[in-house]
């Protein structure tokens, strides 16, 4: 599990009735979704590449890779294209979410751990939950989420 935000901005987005949020500073941009062209023996999350400003940006399905279902695309999906610093190197990726909602501030105090449930379970892609409105929103912890094993799966695209 990486260490717990103090305060920041985040784009918050939906997988199905879920929220979730990363750092806006990761955030490139925001695009409509696309088919990605199709790439032999990834991992089952990858979708293919896409093209990205001339550039080829692995698309990954967010929900699949956290262990949800897949969804179908709907007018709403968007692919957050994301630089994230991850072992001495800038990763550039797609994410595919079922929704992007807006950017929030969350101050010193409004991020919590992840839960303890009173025994172990798999929380290391969370870096925090915050309260948001009568519901949650989840901090994932994109390093983790993006370990050094799923790395090597992936097409060098950031290179």
């Amino acid at each position: 599990m990486g260490s717990l935000p103090s305060e920041g901005q985040f784009v918050t987005f939906s997988l199905g009735a879920e929220t979730f949020a990363v750092p806006v500073t990761v955030v490139r941009e925001i695009l409509d979704h696309e088919d990605a062209f199709h790439l032999p023996d990834g991992p089952h999350y990858l979708l293919g590449l896409r093209d990205v400003r001339g550039q080829g940006v692995p698309v990954i399905d967010l929900r699949l890779r956290l262990g949800l279902p897949a969804s179908d695309v709907t007018p709403h999906t968007r692919v957050l294209v994301l630089d994230i610093p991850l072992a001495g190197r800038l990763l550039t990726l797609g994410m595919m979410a079922d929704r992007v909602h807006e950017v929030v501030s969350f101050r010193a105090g409004e991020i919590e751990p992840p839960p303890d449930i009173g025994r172990n379970w798999r929380s290391e892609h969370i870096t925090g939950v915050a309260r948001r409105g009568s519901g949650f929103v989840v901090l994932l912890d994109l390093a983790s989420l993006l370990g050094e094993g799923d790395l090597a799966m992936l097409p060098d695209a950031a290179a």
